[in-house]
């Protein structure tokens, strides 16, 4: 077995196990809402920066329309229900319990942490990244800095290594295939125009030049 397929196993096994931990505290909670510092954080951060290692966002500093439509979609089985989506499968769960007052409370909790855009990690071709991103403009704007019209998030300043695992999914089909994923599809079909991985790694990596650092 390679590395590779080492680390995939360990990456579901932390997920799965990131999920029992969270079932569980909502198991022994059942009077209160399914939301706490401990159960969104058990994945996210106790700052709300995202998890390397379970593929977790930053939520910190993240659209609170942007973060009601996911949780949304997660509830709904519109997003995480795709049997190669892993990202997703180990968060759609997690959503499937809360209720429209608990979305509510949990984007209104997460407004209030501090903001700081997450560290680099990923390197690519600046120069080919800008070509790219032109495309990307037209919704997410010149500084990657979203449009809710357009119902496009933020990039700036999100963990690279989110956004290169998200643009895999997209190109791939695993994100954006359910037929209800309007805005999804379109990024679906978007993805296709990077090209490859190479493409990926470049257009993320000017998309880091382009939060305030």
């Amino acid at each position: 077995m390679n590395q590779c397929s080492i680390s995939r196993i360990q990456f579901i096994l932390t997920v799965l196990i990131s999920i029992t931990t969270s079932m569980q505290i909502l198991a022994a909670e059942s009077e209160r809402e399914p939301f706490n510092d401990r159960y969104c954080t058990t994945c996210h951060g106790t700052d709300g920066k995202g998890n390397e290692g379970v593929q977790a966002p930053r939520l910190a500093g993240m659209e609170a329309w942007y973060l009601t439509r996911q949780l949304e979609n997660f509830r709904a089985g519109i997003r995480g229900t795709h049997p190669r989506d892993i990202e997703g499968i180990a968060m759609q769960p997690m959503a499937a319990k809360l209720t429209d007052d608990s979305i509510v409370d949990i984007v209104d909790w997460i407004a209030a942490w501090s903001y700081t855009p997450a560290e680099i990690t990923i390197s690519g071709d600046d120069a080919a990244g800008r070509q790219l991103y032109a495309t990307c403009a037209t919704c997410h704007g010149d500084r990657a800095q979203g449009n809710e019209s357009l119902g496009a998030p933020a990039l700036a300043g999100q963990n690279d290594w989110y956004l290169v695992t998200q643009l895999k999914n997209f190109m791939a089909g695993y994100r954006g295939h359910h037929p209800d994923d309007t805005y999804g599809q379109q990024m679906r079909a978007m993805a296709q125009g990077l090209g490859g991985e190479a493409g990926i790694r470049n257009v993320v990596s000017y998309i880091n030049t382009l939060a305030d650092r």
